[in-house]
């Protein structure tokens, strides 16, 4: 496949899956079943059988293996520990140190990035101090994969410039994973995503007619018990109840501590809507008509079975509120959002129907609609289906966007369209050749033949696309701005 001639350039520099890289989890093993006893229970038997001596020679062992791989490792054991407690007759009298090896017996660790390294999204980072001219630091956001394809959203950081010369920083450990914090809901939201779901039924309405405003889980739990019994009674109830308790689920807070450096950070899958993954995040330095700037990020939640457009909300990275995306225009995979909004509404390219970018439209960024065609699979490379690599980046002559096109052989390449700045619906140009397509050492990988990418970035009149090749390497590509714009008929002037 045969690249724009005379655009792209490769940078040296890049990034790799990294195995070590690992992150603890709650560990049960076995299936529970109700005509059979528990593993957990038989397990926990054999832990309290062990002599002391014995339990202390497995932790010294266990801690002086693991504790420098992991933050906080012994208190990472004792929650574990203490989640297993009810299983216990009498857990407040078992030592500490039975109650560390009780911890490591339901921990395991789990490599984010064993299988795969990829969809990199660029964005400048929040400090900007200590820099030469011409230099930009910036933030790549990662997805990385790993047993059985679950996906978390990882970072890196680095500096751009001063020319065209990338250096990415090294990702040391240990790796870490936020910590939840208290949740709280707007009624407003909940209300448009039932809608959303089309779930409207007199339980909904009694449930959204009786919570304040502003709400927590307290608040929905006493809601939901006070629900007229006769209404229980009714057809789907149980999957109304269900349904509520997972929409308040699905968005949540979580916060990194303050010694946790960005490339150590992992966003791990936490609600029922994201239990196998956080899947293609495109991030954004998003201002509002206020001027008000933060960072905004879409991605693809998935349950096993099913896709939905969720967001991440953030004022420095360390902080994140995350949202289900609701209305008719927020569904299927790849939404990105414009960097401001458009004619006083938040505007984002999706693609609801798997295989054309569309534009939506918003009032709040939250509920979608609108959501109108703009450009379809018609070139050679883009056949099978056609998505976006990311946000639009603003220029002097229109908004260019980055596109991927799927082709025979189910080969990924990169392309690029224009939008005109006020109207984002009507298309100044395309280009008719790819931007970016699989090189000789780019076709071979965990996913053969594709070059992806969720986000670049415009400095110093250069785009800086970030790419992975088959989602093993993340590399850098860069292209002169003013020539780019020149091959749509559009002058950077």
């Amino acid at each position: 496949m045969l690249e724009t001639p005379g655009l792209i350039s490769r940078q040296s520099a890049g990034l790799s899956a990294d195995p070590g890289r690992v992150i603890t989890k709650l560990f049960v093993p076995g299936a529970e079943n109700p005509q059979t006893r528990s593993r957990a229970a038989e397990i926990l038997d054999r832990v309290l059988a062990l002599p002391d001596d014995s339990v202390s020679a497995v932790v010294t062992e266990v801690l002086a293996d693991f504790s420098p791989r992991h933050r906080d490792f012994t208190a990472t054991l004792e929650r574990n520990a203490s989640i297993m407690r009810h299983r216990l007759v009498e857990p407040d009298t078992i030592s500490r140190e039975r109650r560390l090896l009780i911890g490591a017996c339901f921990t395991h660790e789990y490599a984010v990035e064993a299988a795969a390294l990829c969809n990199p999204s660029l964005i400048a980072h929040p400090q900007q101090d200590g820099l030469l001219p011409g230099q930009l630091r910036v933030v790549l956001s990662l997805r990385g994969i790993g047993e059985g394809h679950m996906s978390s959203i990882g970072f890196a950081t680095g500096v751009l410039g001063p020319g065209t010369t990338a250096h990415w920083h090294p990702r040391p450990g240990p790796v870490a994973t936020a910590e939840r914090q208290p949740d709280r809901w707007d009624r407003a939201w909940l209300r448009a995503a039932l809608a959303h779901d089309r779930c409207d039924n007199e339980i909904t309405t009694t449930v959204l007619s009786a919570l304040p405003d502003t709400f927590d889980q307290a608040d929905l739990d006493r809601e939901i018990a006070a629900v007229h019994p006769l209404l229980l009674t009714r057809a789907g109830a149980s999957d109304t109840l269900q349904r509520l308790r997972e929409l308040a689920a699905a968005s949540y807070t979580v916060r990194f501590p303050h010694d946790v450096e960005l490339a150590q950070r992992v966003l791990w899958p936490i609600s029922p809507a994201e239990s196998h993954g956080m899947e293609d995040a495109r991030f954004v330095r998003f201002t509002s008509q206020d001027g008000e700037s933060r960072y905004l990020a879409t991605y693809t939640a998935y349950d096993g079975s099913t896709v939905a457009p969720h967001l991440l909300d953030s004022a420095d990275l360390r902080s994140f509120r995350v949202f289900p995306l609701t209305g008719p225009a927020a569904r299927d995979k790849g939404m990105a959002l414009f960097p401001r909004p458009v004619g006083g509404r938040h505007v984002a390219l999706s693609r609801g129907d798997g295989e054309t970018i569309s534009l939506a439209g918003s009032p709040d960024g939250l509920q979608w609609t609108d959501e109108a065609p703009l450009h379809g699979p018609t070139a050679p490379w883009e056949l099978l289906q056609v998505g976006n690599c990311g946000s639009p980046l603003e220029t002097p002559r229109g908004w260019l966007v980055l596109t991927h096109g799927v082709g025979p052989m189910r080969t990924y390449a990169i392309g690029a369209l224009l939008l005109d700045l006020t109207d984002p619906t009507r298309i100044i140009g395309a280009l008719p050749k790819p931007l970016l397509a699989p090189g000789p050492r780019e076709h071979t990988g965990y996913v053969p033949n594709v070059v992806y990418s969720c986000g670049a970035l415009l400095h110093e009149g250069t785009l800086w696309l970030p790419y992975a090749t088959s989602d093993t390497r993340v590399a850098m590509a860069t292209a002169p701005l003013e020539e780019l714009l020149t091959r749509f008929g559009a002058p950077a002037g």
